[in-house]
């Protein structure tokens, strides 16, 4: 009797063993099946945000209607009808509006113009919607992004092989690795931006906002970050398909641009920084045009760095493999135009060299005047969308002079709430100093109201976020987080031009018309 409930048992235990095993080969055909999908973590949560929809009446009296200052106009919804876009085929993935390379070559290259942005005609515009790269997944969470990307999500291994010796780059297994490093900084950025910073007083909150031209894939920016310094970082869409979708891949501020023919889409004084390593830009040339540029975005008292060529040239000049008279005629002319424009320069050591705009552009006025230097003539320094850049010196009007006077830009986080001094002074029509507290108050209500419907948006799970029409950077200061910034966007169709106030909070932004943007599925 015994015997027979023993074996009874036997075949029991046996049945469920199976049964174990059965589930088990379930599961991991299934966990793998999920995992080639692309279907990951970052997706799960927002499926999960989408089921919970049923929850959004939290806040029953949450009014979703626009809040920034500006009326584009209205839409009469009696003659608007849903119109679906089907996805564009996959060779469409690495497309950028206006940035089409075939096109790029039926310009002129003088200039740098064939590498700007040229817009389709009517007929030859897209009516799809960009794919993402084919095994896209969810892009790993700040900080890991910086230095790994997926390379289902940008899957292009050219500047692995030319920047090899360089340390921008490498291609492990399924993924790219950024060691951090760059043409001027193969040992690391955290090692150059030490050097900057005993001169550039970075660590204290002065320096918030800075220029990054020719950017590579932007390392410098990215490792600016945990120093609370948010770089604006901008290379043109060249040979090297991909160094801008790269950064942000990585969760780096960047668009696609270059110094050519029209002027940079970013208000006056706005950066307290601007670098240039080894970027091939010629300073010198068009009686310093691009050196006059960066005068106009520069905010008085801030640094310019140059690394690189023509720098210490003679020491360099033969590992450069460029004539010794050329590069010293070279740099003669940036010392010329610097001293012209009023940088003080505060040191030169090794390949970088460091300038700083002077607080009082008054002091020198007189002696530019002398020289016979050329002033700009356009009322508005801000108005730049499109306008052709001139090798003129961007003047400070009244409005300016007393603005700076008024109120100086405080150092960050304080200025990030600060009255900034493009209101304080009145240059700005039609924005009080109420208006502004008012519109701080209102924008962290709502932001307050986001975070209860999605409770995901300061954990990571999102890197970067877009304000599609940012007014005064209400909602991106309320959103102020070591884990994400905010793409701030000014339409150049605005009523009221207010991007120069974003920057002064010590946030960044861009002006832009919306016919394109900056890169597919980058935000």
């Amino acid at each position: 009797m015994a015997n027979k409930f023993n074996s009874g048992d036997s075949r029991t235990r046996s049945s469920v063993s199976i049964f174990i095993i059965a589930g088990l080969c379930c599961f991991f055909y299934l966990l793998g099946a999920w995992q080639r999908s692309g279907f990951g973590k970052g997706d799960s949560i927002a499926l999960e945000m989408t089921k919970s929809g049923e929850n959004c009446n939290i806040l029953p009296n949450l009014n979703f209607e626009t809040h920034h200052v500006v009326e584009a106009g209205t839409i009469n919804d009696s003659d608007s009808e849903v119109k679906v876009y089907e996805p564009c085929t996959s060779r469409y993935a690495d497309y950028t509006p206006c940035q089409d390379q075939r096109r790029a070559m039926t310009f002129p290259r003088d200039n740098m113009n064939y590498r700007e942005r040229h817009c389709p005609p009517q007929e030859e515009k897209l009516h799809c919607l960009i794919p993402a790269p084919k095994g896209y997944v969810t892009p790993f969470p700040w900080p890991k992004s910086r230095d790994y990307v997926p390379y289902a999500n940008a899957p292009y291994k050219s500047l692995t092989v030319e920047k090899a010796i360089q340390n921008w780059i490498q291609y492990e297994g399924n993924v790219f690795r950024f060691p951090g490093g760059g043409t001027q900084f193969p040992q690391g950025a955290d090692k150059y931006i030490d050097q900057l910073a005993s001169v550039i007083p970075i660590d204290n909150g002065i320096v918030r906002t800075a220029l990054d031209t020719g950017c590579g894939v932007a390392s410098w920016g990215a490792y600016l970050w945990k120093r609370n310094v948010i770089a604006m970082s901008f290379a043109p869409r060249d040979s090297h398909e991909a160094q801008v979708q790269f950064a942000l891949e990585r969760g780096v501020p960047a668009v696609i641009g270059v110094l050519g023919t029209v002027k940079m889409p970013y208000p006056s004084r706005a950066f307290d920084m601007a670098h240039c390593s080894r970027c091939l830009i010629p300073w010198g040339a068009n009686d310093g045009m691009y050196m006059k540029e960066v005068d106009r975005v520069l905010r008085p008292g801030g640094y310019w760095v140059l690394s690189g060529p023509p720098i210490n040239w003679k020491t360099n000049y033969r590992a450069w493999q460029r004539p010794e008279k050329e590069l010293q005629e070279e740099q003669r002319k940036i010392e010329e135009i610097a001293k012209l424009l009023c940088w003080e320069k505060k040191s030169e050591k090794g390949e970088i060299a460091i300038w700083q705009k002077r607080m009082d552009a008054d002091s020198c006025r007189s002696a530019q005047e002398n020289s016979g230097a050329t002033f700009c003539k356009a009322d508005d320094p801000d108005d730049v969308w499109y306008k052709k850049m001139e090798p003129c010196i961007t003047p400070y009007n009244k409005a300016n002079r007393d603005e700076d006077s008024a109120v100086d830009v405080k150092p960050f986080p304080e200025r990030l709430y600060a009255v900034p001094p493009r209101i304080a002074s009145g240059s700005l029509p039609g924005v009080s100093v109420e208006e502004y507290l008012e519109d701080n108050k209102k924008w962290k209500k709502h932001v307050r109201a986001y975070k209860k419907i999605n409770k995901i948006i300061d954990t990571g799970r999102y890197r970067n976020i877009m304000d599609m029409n940012a007014g005064l950077g209400g909602f991106a200061a309320a959103l102020q987080s070591p884990k994400l910034w905010v793409m701030n966007v000014m339409p150049t169709i605005s009523e009221k031009n207010t991007l120069g106030v974003v920057y002064e909070r010590g946030l960044i932004g861009i002006y832009h018309d919306w016919y394109d943007f900056l890169c597919p599925h980058s935000f």
